[in-house]
């Protein structure tokens, strides 16, 4: 059994992956992963906070065990055809955990999440973080940073949106065939594009 590690990641290559990973790469805004959550959960700001938290917490622990997973049994018993299969059971096993916490912590925040905690399992972005470790070699630290950054971008995401949200059905006015999720996808649209102002930023 022989362990292949990739190289240790230098500070400059930190900061950029986790800019990138934040805005640059956005996981809803520029990569569109993740939107099923981003549109059910985004009706208030406080939900979509907790949904984030969730989501980092997941993403965190998701891209460490994942890259263990890979570099400590997958890879080196070749086993590389069950990398999905694998990293979809570490991600439902810590939602089982998160879950439980909820329900135990906060009962109310668990109610309003509803059916979309368990999502966070088939979300694709919590997924598309861990397999992007992969693919892209990201060491230990480099995997945990671009996880939690990530995360960090979706709960950006999200809360913007809810805010956006929150202000169109208390205070906008929009023709009768834009009530409601058209308004919502428009508003949506335009934040992505938003976020286009990013593109090739990076840190030297």
């Amino acid at each position: 059994m022989v362990f292949h590690f990739p190289e240790a990641m230098g500070l400059t290559e930190v900061l950029s992956l986790a800019v990138a990973a934040v805005l640059v790469n956005n996981y809803i805004l520029v990569q569109f992963l993740g939107c099923c959550s981003f549109f059910g959960v985004s009706k208030k700001t406080d939900t979509a906070i907790g949904m984030g938290m969730a989501v980092i917490f997941v993403m965190a622990l998701a891209s460490a065990v994942s890259w263990a997973v890979w570099y400590f049994i997958l890879d080196p018993l070749g086993l590389d055809y069950m990398q999905t299969i694998a990293f979809i059971l570490v991600i439902a096993t810590l939602v089982q955990f998160v879950e439980m916490f909820m329900k135990k912590a906060m009962p109310a925040l668990y109610s309003a999440l509803g059916i979309f905690l368990p999502l966070i399992t088939t979300n694709c972005a919590v997924l598309g973080a861990a397999i992007s470790n992969i693919d892209n070699s990201y060491s230990f630290i480099g995997s945990m940073v671009y996880g939690v950054c990530a995360g960090v971008g979706y709960t950006l995401a999200i809360v913007l949106f809810a805010s956006i949200r929150e202000r169109l059905d208390a205070t906008a006015k929009c023709p009768k065939c834009f009530e409601g999720f058209p308004i919502a996808l428009v508003s949506a649209a335009l934040l992505a594009m938003s976020f286009m102002g990013f593109s090739g930023l990076s840190i030297w």
